[in-house]
């Protein structure tokens, strides 16, 4: 199973680890194309910081984020997992899990980034500030451009397994799983059920979106969950207590949808 999962818009500091080893991270695919939006990115925050600003869409209290991405080169690194931090992340709580499950975690969770297009939470890497919607001078809009150079590198990662897929909007936009993987992947939504005035009604809520989305991976991990495809996930989930609702695609080569109802939040 590969899970795949936005980053968090704020992120730890990078600690006081070795500096970057590119040549290590994985998913080495991405290398040289990662290496172009390190050089563009690194180079915009030490020539023009207000342009930077501006680029990266930055208010003026988070000034600071442009100049800790001037120093990406030599800031230390951690773990993705730790540097990740967020409604989701918190949720998750990889530094809690067993060694068996951090084991399954390290193999199967993949966060995708507008710097790095892809990284596992075992790779080491300095805090950051680029979403996926960035648009550098040089490169253009990152969804696009990463998008260019995603497909036979995630196609090769989600091999013949489930791929879950957790992703915004915006990273979802780097890749989008095509013919028979598009038939592995599962896409899930979390709605919040409540009546009103004798009526049910449903909606997003994007804190407990995304709260619920660690918990339910969370969940998997710790239980060594295996699903094969998206109907041994939905199993799985309601075996885990989730109330999810599903049906398969209309045509093949598209994904399933899911929808996880909750009627508390918290």
């Amino acid at each position: 199973m590969l899970v795949l999962l936005p980053p968090s818009e704020g992120k730890a500091a990078s600690g006081r680890g070795v500096p970057l080893k590119a040549e290590s991270l994985s998913l080495p695919g991405l290398a040289e194309a990662r290496a172009a939006v390190l050089d563009e990115l690194v180079e915009l925050c030490m020539a023009d910081e207000d342009k930077a600003r501006e680029v990266l869409g930055l208010s003026e209290g988070l000034r600071g984020e442009v100049a800790k991405n001037a120093e990406l080169r030599t800031a230390g690194t951690r773990p993705a997992g730790e540097i990740y931090t967020g409604v989701l992340y918190d949720a998750l709580e990889l530094a809690s899990l067993d060694p068996a499950a951090k084991r399954r975690a390290a193999r199967s969770l993949l966060v995708f980034s507008g710097l790095w297009g892809a990284v596992h939470t075992g790779d080491r890497i300095p805090s950051y500030r680029c979403s996926m919607g960035v648009k550098l001078p040089g490169l253009g809009a990152l969804g696009a451009y990463w998008r260019s150079v995603m497909a036979p590198v995630m196609t090769q990662a989600a091999g013949e397994g489930l791929v879950l897929d957790l992703r915004s909007s915006a990273y979802a936009a780097a890749w989008k799983p095509k013919g028979a993987v598009a038939g592995r992947t599962a896409t899930v939504r979390v709605l919040h059920s409540q009546m009103v005035d004798g009526v049910e009604k449903r909606s997003v809520v994007s804190h407990f979106n995304k709260a619920t989305k660690g918990r339910l991976v969370r969940d998997l991990l710790t239980t060594g969950a295996a699903p094969a495809d998206p109907a041994e996930l939905v199993e799985a989930l309601r075996d885990l207590g989730y109330v999810v609702e599903a049906a398969p695609p209309a045509k093949p080569g598209r994904a399933w949808s899911l929808d996880v109802v909750v009627t508390q939040i918290h």
